[in-house]
């Protein structure tokens, strides 16, 4: 007797649930892992978990070993790798940009490193922030200036740092600019130590930013999230808004806190 469509439909979903547990638990195994152990950890009978496995053997999600084990496949890195490769951190970053920008009210800002500077890719902003934005999406900054840049000078090691020195010369836009190598390895010092990095007025006079950095799938350092605002006007308890939401970009980007 056929089955009724809806019947076929929790059959579909409950197979599709049985081998994403049966990966769940071979994800569990630096080594190939035993039928009787997957059918223990994934509670299903031994000729269910094999006829699943079989048919994830076929598609290349799973590999065969030696004396009837079974291993995570290549194809899950080939997808991995095309899931990598299509991220965006723009994208991850829009929707969490403009929450945190209703939360405070100033101007959020997405930069990148370039170089010896850095880019602003996106930014959400609007009239009620009351300061005008002088640096328009596409625009660069030298990286000791900025809140953002001191987060990817910090990433470096000493003889980078020393190098971008040399070939900056440490050039300030105003009177609080850090123009000195040893006061910029004693502020990257700090950020390392706090976790954040901030610019009083280094690039631009009255206006103070607060920084977090985004990171990718392997901790690296991709992006920084700021918040520009009048100096008079930053309140110390948007610092931990915007690591939360650097937080949550950063997972966005396959990140894992550990």
């Amino acid at each position: 007797m056929a089955k009724a469509p809806g019947e076929v439909g929790k059959t579909a979903i409950q197979v599709v649930e049985r081998m994403m547990n049966l990966l769940d638990a071979l994800a569990k195994h630096e080594d190939a892992c035993s039928l009787k152990i997957l059918a223990e950890q994934t509670a299903l009978h031994p000729s269910t978990a094999h006829r699943i496995l079989n048919d994830m053997v076929a598609c290349r999600l799973v590999e065969r070993g030696d004396g009837g084990t079974y291993r995570l496949g290549l194809r899950l890195l080939e997808l991995g790798n095309l899931v990598k490769a299509r991220l965006s951190v723009r994208e991850a970053a829009q929707a969490p940009m403009r929450a945190l920008h209703k939360i405070t009210g100033e101007t959020i800002n997405l930069s990148v490193r370039q170089g010896d500077e850095i880019v602003y890719v996106d930014r959400a902003y609007s009239e009620r922030s009351g300061m005008q934005v002088v640096r328009a999406i596409g625009g660069r900054a030298p990286l000791h200036l900025t809140s953002v840049g001191k987060l990817f000078l910090a990433s470096d090691d000493s003889t980078k740092v020393r190098a971008y020195a040399t070939r900056t010369g440490l050039a300030g836009h105003t009177r609080n600019s850090i123009t000195d190598l040893r006061k910029l390895e004693t502020e990257l010092s700090k950020v390392n130590q706090l976790g954040h990095a901030s610019d009083d007025e280094e690039l631009e006079l009255g206006v103070s930013c607060l920084a977090a950095g985004i990171l990718d799938d392997t901790g690296k350092l991709v992006a920084g999230l700021s918040l520009s605002a009048p100096t008079d006007r930053i309140q110390a308890d948007w610092l931990k808004a915007l690591q939360d939401t650097a937080m949550q970009i950063s997972k966005g980007m396959g990140f894992t806190a550990t």
